[in-house]
């Protein structure tokens, strides 16, 4: 699913104008990706958690160059569902896989 997709499918359930939605959408990506680049996590009760995790400093090899490389510490976001949002998920799936 894409941007526009869930733009669509937000003007079909609420029949509010395409234009305010996308405002709405990408105004939501900003506020998130602007808190967790100050450090802050993101939590939405019911469905879930935007958390930076932290990368501690590895050895890594440039196996075409025979070089080994630091990879300084670093954080990367990541997503944890909700409990009752990762139980949907699970139940749906597996009923469609089979």
């Amino acid at each position: 699913m894409t941007k526009a997709d869930i733009i669509k499918e937000i003007q079909e359930r609420t029949n509010l104008n395409r234009n305010v939605i996308k405002i709405v959408v990408d105004n939501f990506m900003d506020v998130v990706k602007d808190n967790m680049v100050r450090g802050e996590n993101i939590y939405l009760r019911g469905f879930g958690t935007f958390l930076l995790k932290e990368r501690k400093e590895k050895k890594a090899r440039i196996i075409t160059r025979n070089e080994t490389i630091i990879i300084p510490p670093h954080y990367k976001p990541f997503f944890k569902p909700a409990p009752e949002f990762a139980k949907a998920v699970k139940e749906n799936i597996s009923i469609k896989s089979n």
